[in-house]
């Protein structure tokens, strides 16, 4: 006669959640944020918002001899007027270190956004459930990564086996502060984008602040970063000030010193990384702002056209080449007192080569393959003995 199936219900607490700075209780379960509650008080951005309450890099981690877990999770996905459908999120499952399963949710809220008018109005839906079966029958750890692009509302953790935290293994904590490449776009899975192939190859625990449109040098991102702990630090900066125009020369350089200092205050000797961006042929000399290439929307293919003037460059106006020239002389004028602080070129990640073989398929954004390969290197040169990040990794 065959044993009864029981599930387990464990309440999802902050020991079983990783990768986030704030967990908010909402009428539905527990939503996980990247940036603390004083730093969203401070924000008036949308795309922020949003970005911000996109999990990427969180995950749910248990020890378990489970061999069917369930998450019931209530996402928000995001549409564009005129567009084909974005994918669905993924949720990786990894076991023991290992990519053990991939599962995704039905059902939840569409955020449909109007491109041409920035308009967006929101359909409700209802709570999905990401179920993992077949798993090994031993204690084991676990990890659920959840969706880098679809805000998740976690509702419900079931296990046919008792559940409790994973014990510190010990390992270096990496704080990583980006744009949407760091965020993960377009990369294949949350465990898949670079900056978590870059942190499983290194052997750290990560935190991704990669915050899609929004590495904006802004000052409630670099608070949040001096009170985060971390062993190990990355800021990579740069392309979101040109494809939004934020800023002029003048201002760029006095707002990265203000931006490292304020980490500083928290890490005064930590490991630090300052990576300039990736090649982006459209921005290489042409400053933003960035916008759809309407003519591509229109045969159903999102990318998107730098509408600057390259002659704009006389009057203070970014581009990439300005950028990295900037970084790389304040970087050297800094490290003669901050011995811990380096410089890596975002080309040495993604340049000339790598752009005729692996183009930007929305001029933007790296492909899947291509985040593979930024991890790769990233953790060549980053993790590997010798490099910047080495000491305690």
């Amino acid at each position: 006669m065959s044993t009864p199936f029981h599930w387990i219900t464990t309440p999802l607490t902050p020991d079983l959640i990783r990768g986030a700075l704030d967990l908010e209780h909402t009428a539905h379960g527990l939503l996980p944020h990247r940036l603390p509650a004083r730093a969203r008080a401070q924000n008036t951005d949308g795309q922020l918002a949003m970005a911000q309450s996109q999990p990427s890099g969180v995950r749910v981690v248990l020890r378990t001899r489970a061999t069917v877990i369930e998450l019931d999770a209530l996402r928000t996905k995001r549409a564009y007027a005129g567009a084909p459908p974005r994918p669905d999120g993924v949720y990786d499952l990894i076991v023991d270190g290992q990519p053990a399963g991939q599962a995704g949710v039905s059902g939840g809220n569409v955020l449909t956004v109007d491109m041409a008018t920035g308009s967006a109005q929101s359909r409700p839906g209802p709570v999905g459930t990401a179920r993992f079966a077949g798993l090994p029958d031993r204690v084991k750890d676990v990890e659920i990564w959840l969706p880098y692009n679809e805000t998740t509302e976690l509702v419900a953790l079931r296990t046919d086996a008792p559940v409790e935290p994973v014990p510190d293994r010990g390992r270096a904590r990496w704080l990583h502060h980006g744009s949407s490449i760091s965020h993960g776009s377009d990369a294949a899975s949350p465990s898949t984008t670079w900056p978590a192939v870059a942190g499983f190859l290194g052997g750290v625990e990560l935190t991704n602040l990669g915050l899609g449109g929004s590495a904006l040098l802004d000052p409630f991102t670099a608070r949040a970063m001096r009170d985060t702990p971390a062993d190990l630090i990355s800021i990579k900066i740069g392309i979101n000030l040109v494809n939004t125009d934020a800023m002029r020369l003048r201002a760029f350089g006095p707002a990265v010193h203000g931006f490292l200092d304020t980490v500083r205050e928290g890490h005064p000797r930590t490991p630090l990384l300052v990576v300039s961006p990736i090649l982006c042929p459209i921005h290489e000399d042409t400053p933003g702002p960035s916008a759809p290439d309407f003519e591509e929307l229109k045969a159903g293919r999102i990318r998107f056209r730098a509408t600057g003037d390259a002659a704009e460059r006389a009057t203070g106006k970014l581009t990439l080449g300005v950028i990295r020239d900037e970084l790389a002389r304040l970087v050297r004028q800094r490290a003669a007192d901050d011995p811990h602080l380096h410089y890596l070129d975002g080309r040495a990640l993604y340049g000339e080569a790598d752009s005729a073989e692996l183009p930007l398929p929305d001029r933007l954004h790296p492909d899947a393959a291509t985040h593979r390969r930024m991890g790769e290197r990233f953790a060549a040169v980053a993790f590997a003995s010798g490099g910047p990040l080495a000491a305690r990794a």
